[in-house]
């Protein structure tokens, strides 16, 4: 069923924003959360979330903020109690999706029955255990004014909550493309009990004052024992957003590619080291890949496109200037 409010979406958003469906005043204006006496606009701006109280018709501006919009349920109705379980079928999938593609750092719930529509659990207002993908949920009150029980203050400070935690900390960071004489690609991921973990080419964040080149000899000697590495030209770049709970922080992380080449891969000794990605019960694992086998695995990986891009790497060369690779 297509929405008569359109989805406002696009790749590496701060915090998509999923109402519960839409009502009449949205459906005959085109727009989210159109009803006049809805506070959600009024609460997006009071919580920091945009400069100027927007206008529902000037929804798409809110993608200049790192923001979306969507629904769990299509069907339009009167109010949320018309809504039935049918019309939630697809929901979960749809927004398993969203998260998988487009990669927000957040989806935020407007709304209890938003979630429990979509997922059938009673959630609790505020930070889910749940996640999609590496996308983080939250659960906010619901802005419609049928639920005037709760007050503008408690909504405001859910909704302050959440600017807070989605605000973007920048990560400057560098990673190493390994490549051997084959040109197979080193990564390494970890691996947690319920989560199988990201293949990712080794680096990490830049300290203060340091060059890339300095960041990236300096992960390679921690990392891997790899001293004195043969740095070659930055070929990629890459943006993404997402939510680490250990640190209640949204990271920014822009990452720098470098291409670094290893004439004999026993050179490389992985070592146990700090990261982000490292709780008590995870397992680091490594593996030299081909753009083949990385393009067969149901695995995941970062950047997504890795396959693709990493044949075109390895056919036309280095290109002029980094390459966006997306998230």
């Amino acid at each position: 069923m297509e929405s008569a409010v359109p989805d406002v979406l696009a790749p590496d958003l701060r915090v998509v924003f999923c109402g519960i469906n839409p009502g009449r005043a949205s459906a005959a204006a085109g727009a989210h959360f159109a009803n006049p006496r809805n506070d959600f606009w009024r609460l997006l701006h009071a919580a920091g979330f945009t400069p100027r109280l927007l206008d529902p018709c000037e929804q798409l501006t809110v993608l200049e903020h790192g923001i979306g919009l969507t629904n769990a349920a299509y069907r339009t109705t009167k109010g949320s109690g018309d809504l039935r379980r049918g019309d939630f079928e697809g929901a979960a999938a749809r927004l398993e999706q969203l998260a998988r593609e487009l990669v927000p750092a957040w989806i935020a719930f407007v709304g209890k029955e938003a979630n429990r529509g979509a997922f059938g659990e009673r959630p609790q207002l505020g930070v889910q255990e749940r996640r999609l993908d590496a996308t983080a949920l939250f659960v906010l009150p619901s802005t419609s004014p049928a639920n005037a029980a709760v007050p503008w203050e408690e909504r405001l400070r859910w909704f302050g909550e959440l600017a807070e935690l989605s605000r973007p900390v920048p990560r400057p960071a560098v990673r190493a493309l390994l490549l051997d004489a084959a040109g197979r690609i080193f990564l390494h991921r970890f691996v947690g009990p319920r989560e199988p973990g990201v293949w990712v080419a080794p680096g990490g964040a830049l300290e203060q004052g340091e060059s890339p080149e300095a960041a990236l000899r300096r992960e390679l000697a921690e990392e891997l024992r790899l001293d004195a590495p043969r740095l070659g030209p930055w070929v990629w770049r890459r943006r993404h957003r997402w939510y680490w709970p250990a640190l209640r922080a949204t990271l920014d992380s822009v990452e720098q590619f470098a291409v670094v080449r290893v004439d004999e891969p026993t050179r490389i000794a992985p070592t146990a080291h700090d990261s982000l990605f490292a709780g008590p019960d995870t397992v680091e694992e490594h593996r030299w890949w081909s753009a083949a086998e990385i393009a067969a695995s149901p695995a995941k990986f970062a950047p997504r496109r890795l396959a693709d891009h990493l044949a075109a790497l390895l056919r036309d060369g280095p290109p002029p200037e980094p390459v966006d690779v997306g998230v």
